[in-house]
């Protein structure tokens, strides 16, 4: 079905050139690709430029593949144009339903056969964005979190007419590029990380609008508390941990009945104009003077070191290799994967610590390569350091 391998693509065509996909174009110049963009917006280009000054020195700073270069940045005035010689086109329309649903179908239209789609949308189903496509079996959801050229994970999932090689090609295709691609095990509305967030967002919403905590506490809480956490490991093994030597079974067992305690609202409260301007002068507070500019250099300086640490200590799956949610990935983790745990463990716990035998607080000295192989294959290149 497919023009070309995904190890071969060496195109893409960007439609939509705003904060999600101006990022993926970034991701895109990093790893040596030719990128194409349409984007009707009369800033657009002068935009998308900025963002590329301000960002090419951190770009270069984790590393530039072969080829990667701002030359390869092209502007185009139609979207056919953009798309005529992809290889795989990124489209990147407002999150307006009936808005991605006419895009996707022009994109559709213009682009050449055998070449994926896809869709960078938050939370629409493919099923519905692609109902007006002539080709709708090569139609698939990359959903990305921002920022696109650092953030590693991007969701991949078809709607019901697509054809499941058209998403294996794209997994394929994210992996080769250094993302790490998450293959969803079925369609749903905003997918899984988006739905995580949001559920902790209506509840940061409720405890702002009735006076229960500040946006400074709520962020704060997070920030030094279990998002440390869950950017090694995520939720569920942070709780398995929880459980002690009985991992997730005690967890479960001892904490369960506090599932039933009236702990969170997930239906969003009003978004009243006094819970608006509380979260707005919230933020200005914490922001203290420092433009969103400045934030995000600030967070994506933090992100491009934390990255090289989720590297060095992964224990969450990786999804390159074999993608998060394959047949594959799942019989490794479950079978040979498991075995590795043991071994890691066995190993860490083995070793002597480097100031106890001095007399000091014991220092655990378990080499990075002990703890990286736990649950996952290790990705055919690094990610972004």
């Amino acid at each position: 079905m497919t023009a070309v391998l995904p190890e071969q693509a060496r195109r893409v065509g960007i439609v939509g050139a705003g904060v999600i996909g101006g990022g993926w174009a970034l991701h895109y110049l990093r790893t040596g690709f030719h990128v194409d963009v349409y984007d009707p917006s009369p800033s657009a280009r002068t935009d998308l430029l900025r963002m590329l000054e301000a960002n090419w020195p951190l770009l270069d700073q984790i590393g530039l593949r072969d080829g990667a270069s701002q030359d390869r940045l092209a502007f185009h005035d139609s979207l056919a144009a953009a798309v005529a010689d992809a290889d795989v086109v990124q489209e990147n329309a407002p999150e307006d339903g009936a808005v991605k649903r006419r895009v996707l179908a022009d994109v559709d239209r213009a682009t050449r056969p055998g070449v994926v789609i896809a869709s960078s949308t938050s939370g629409f189903a493919m099923t519905m964005l692609q109902a007006d496509c002539e080709h709708p079996e090569r139609c698939v959801v990359g959903h990305p979190f921002n920022p696109p050229y650092l953030i590693p994970v991007v969701e991949v999932v078809g709607g019901q007419r697509t054809d499941p090689a058209a998403v294996d090609w794209l997994v394929r295709f994210y992996a080769s590029t250094g993302k790490r691609p998450l293959r969803l095990t079925q369609e749903l509305p905003g997918f899984v990380g988006n739905r995580l967030q949001e559920a902790m967002w209506r509840e940061a919403l409720h405890m702002v609008a009735t006076g229960q905590a500040t946006v400074e506490e709520i962020d704060a809480s997070i920030a030094f508390g279990p998002g440390l956490r869950w950017a090694l490991m995520g939720p569920c093994l942070t709780f398995h941990l929880a459980g002690g030597s009985g991992g997730m079974a005690h967890m479960l067992d001892h904490f369960g009945a506090a599932l039933e305690e009236p702990w969170t609202r997930l239906q969003a409260p009003p978004l009243t104009p006094e819970l608006r301007d509380r979260l707005i002068e919230g933020c200005l507070r914490q922001a203290d003077g420092r433009s969103v500019a400045d934030l995000e250099r600030l967070r994506d300086g933090f992100l491009a070191e934390l990255l090289g640490l989720v590297e060095r200590y992964a224990v969450a799956s990786q999804a390159t290799g074999p993608a998060i949610g394959s047949d594959q990935s799942r019989a490794e983790q479950t079978g040979e994967r498991a075995e590795s745990i043991r071994q890691a463990e066995a190993a860490g716990r083995a070793e002597p610590t480097r100031q106890a035998e001095a007399g000091g607080p014991a220092e655990p000295t378990r080499s990075a390569e002990s703890v990286r192989p736990v649950i996952a294959a290790e990705p055919a290149e690094p990610a972004i350091r």
